[in-house]
């Protein structure tokens, strides 16, 4: 699990989604789930907990991809503890985190996923972004 922003952020992969300990040794209180192979998670009653299922790939339906992108920026905004969580925490969780902070900062998408993933390890499915950028584009211009 990686920090994000200070005590409000966190990128990780479905390992560090159900390690409820760890959630709330580090205060987070909402997950968003974007595996769509992985089961339900299985949290406590006091996290909030956001699933959506998102292949790892082409196909996605753009309201579904909206949604989390829309979900995630909301969560941010609102200086909500928020650990957003993939299978393995390379592709489909970076690509959303880095809409979301491109609509919170008002920043290009493509500028947010490079800072984001300078140094890290990564695996961002190229048709996966086209349709994540697409969705932001509908998402900020209507």
């Amino acid at each position: 699990m990686r920090e994000i922003i200070p005590r409000k952020l966190w990128l990780g992969n479905t390992r560090d989604a159900s390690d409820v300990t760890r959630i709330h040794d580090f205060g987070i209180r909402a997950i968003i789930d974007l595996a769509f192979e992985e089961p339900p998670l299985q949290l406590t009653r006091d996290l909030m907990y956001f699933r959506f299922p998102i292949v790892d790939g082409e196909g996605n339906a753009p309201e579904l991809l909206s949604l989390s992108i829309a979900t995630t920026s909301m969560m941010i905004r609102n200086n909500i503890p928020l650990l957003i969580a993939c299978s393995a925490g390379m592709s489909r969780s970076p690509a959303i985190l880095s809409a979301s902070l491109a609509v919170v900062r008002s920043q290009p998408p493509d500028e947010v996923l490079q800072e984001l993933i300078q140094g890290k390890p990564h695996d961002i499915s190229p048709p996966l972004w086209v349709d994540v950028k697409a969705a932001y584009e509908k998402l900020i211009n209507g």
